[in-house]
């Protein structure tokens, strides 16, 4: 595949991706899938690694930051079991292929990136114009953003050393929260809030995320 994509070699890679990648490795939720299919993932990667976007892998990005591996992608958003009236924060927008997908699942996206570059270049994409849902954020995310909290789903796309204390606070009751977390190993976690405030944590696989900044 060249540099240059055109329509039908990206959607013969795209449905590859979903099949061979995603659905093979056991990801279900179908409303998921249906956004995946949807979302032209070479959009949101530099071009000189554009022709790789479909592969089972992640992908250096801008700002010496990555492109998770669409696997990783999807498996972190089907954890949060999202529905059309939840608001959702993303810390770490990146390119916003990430919020891209969220944008298609749930209500309200809140997405916060610390580097202003990334939060521009997100931004413009034309892909991304395209919704009316997506709020950007320039900002720290381990402080969360507590003018719009608190929110049903959270999804951190970066590797804090811990679980940042303000992102389990604005977690609403019910909520759920998709984390890496560590510094040499990482594990990805599911931290679950349920009605009475009680929060629990489960450890579920092995991962490698850019470190999470923090101001």
């Amino acid at each position: 595949m060249s540099l240059k994509i055109n329509k039908e070699q990206s959607d013969h890679e795209r449905h590859a991706m979903i099949k061979e990648q995603i659905e093979f490795r056991g990801i279900k939720n179908r409303a998921l899938l249906v956004a995946l299919e949807k979302i032209p993932r070479h959009l949101f990667v530099p071009l000189e690694f554009r022709q790789y976007a479909y592969s089972d892998q992640a992908l250096p990005s801008y700002c010496g930051q990555t492109i998770s591996q669409p696997y990783i992608v999807a498996k972190m958003t089907e954890l949060l079991s999202l529905k059309k009236t939840d608001k959702v924060l993303e810390i770490g927008t990146g390119t916003g292929y990430q919020t891209a997908i969220l944008a298609e699942l749930a209500g309200t996206i809140y997405t916060m990136e610390i580097i202003p570059e990334l939060h521009d270049i997100a931004k413009v994409n034309p892909v991304i114009q395209k919704y009316n849902n997506i709020h950007f954020i320039l900002g720290n995310g381990y402080k969360g953003y507590q003018e719009a909290a608190p929110f049903n789903a959270i999804i951190v796309t970066a590797a804090p050393p811990y679980i940042p204390e303000m992102l389990v606070e604005q977690l609403s009751p019910g909520g759920r929260m998709v984390i890496p977390v560590g510094v040499y190993e990482q594990t990805l976690y599911l931290l679950t809030k349920d009605i009475n405030g009680k929060v629990m944590m489960y450890p579920l696989l092995g991962v490698q995320f850019v470190p999470m900044i923090k101001k």
